[in-house]
């Protein structure tokens, strides 16, 4: 195939600090996997500036292309699952971890990575989901099929300004649940109900509770996004027969917990990793995003975005300003 030259976000250490600029590289310099794509849209996430800013569990040599998440179409392929045309989308298992990402305009993947794109969601729409909305869509998954003692389950969402949070809130709401969401935000209350909040409460209310091992149970079901004390707390507020689905770790990687919410209560606490989703669950749930539970404000969770303003979104999510989703033009 003929080399070309495109251009990326490249992540540098030059030994004292990380630095992220636009690049030239060469299509030569990419893995040689099995498809070839042409990046239209990425969006950002947590982990892509973790990536970007350095941090090894994340990635491990650097100059590094970040980016978890690439929609696209198919400008090589030796796999007879995809021709040249396809429209893809790609999120999550290495790509933009050690293997150069989406923040390039031009990504090589092995073909078992690939989601053919569903009908009735394009690549932009596809992008506005991202990794971000496929977690929510499987943490709802989780819920939907669960078991509840009610007829009408309400449903807490922490960290509900975030991407994940965000989409969670948007999604159930859509599925007709009465959810509540949780931000120390309070600048963003309209924003959330435009999404479809039934409540808005502040973050404080569900963490800053007594120290007892079980609470008054007030949801049936939550989507925890940040981790740490917050989904301690939570646990020990959800109603016989509930599930919390957990997906984040911003307050921290440690659970201080008891047993009595799961013995008591029979609380089901259900891990989220869209990052090794099977690929059967994986496309079905896509599959869903592009039907039946595609926000019809789709368009309120995410900013768009020219990939040469991506540096300086880095710091931002870092520091817990991101509100909803920010969406990359790569065009």
């Amino acid at each position: 195939m003929v080399d070309k030259i495109y251009q990326a976000v490249v992540a540098y250490n030059d030994g004292s600090k990380f630095s992220q600029t636009i690049k030239d590289c060469s299509l030569s310099d990419l893995p040689d996997n099995d498809v070839l794509i042409r990046v239209h849209y990425s969006s950002l996430n947590y982990k892509d500036a973790l990536s970007a800013t350095g941090h090894k569990g994340i990635t491990k040599q650097y100059p590094f292309t970040p980016g978890i998440d690439a929609a696209g179409v198919v400008v090589y392929s030796r796999s007879t699952a995809f021709k040249e045309g396809d429209e893809v989308i790609v999120t999550s298992y290495d790509l933009g971890m050690n293997t150069p990402g989406g923040f390039g305009q031009y990504i090589s993947v092995p073909a078992d990575w690939i989601v053919p794109l569903p009908k009735n969601l394009s690549l932009k729409e596809s992008m506005m989901i991202g990794t971000s909305g496929l977690t929510a869509a499987i943490g709802a998954y989780k819920i939907m099929n669960h078991s509840f003692n009610s007829d009408n389950p309400n449903v807490l969402i922490t960290g509900a300004t975030g991407a994940v949070g965000s989409f969670s809130v948007a999604l159930l709401s859509h599925l007709d649940l009465h959810v509540t969401a949780a931000t120390g935000k309070n600048d963003q209350l309209d924003f959330l109900k435009t999404l479809g909040a039934s409540e808005v409460i502040n973050r404080d209310k569900v963490q800053n509770v007594e120290e007892h091992p079980l609470l008054t149970g007030k949801w049936s079901a939550a989507i925890d996004t940040v981790g740490g004390e917050m989904l301690a707390a939570v646990i020990r507020q959800i109603k016989h027969n509930g599930i919390v689905a957990c997906c984040g770790n911003v307050l921290g990687n440690q659970l201080q917990t008891n047993i009595l919410p799961f013995i008591l209560r029979g609380i089901t606490l259900a891990g989220i990793d869209s990052g090794i989703t099977l690929m059967e669950l994986r496309t079905k749930i896509w599959n869903r995003l592009a039907e039946d539970w595609k926000p019809v404000n789709l368009h309120k969770l995410s900013r768009e975005i020219s990939f040469f303003d991506l540096p300086d979104e880095f710091q931002k999510i870092l520091d817990g300003k991101q509100v909803g989703k920010v969406l990359i033009n790569l065009l």
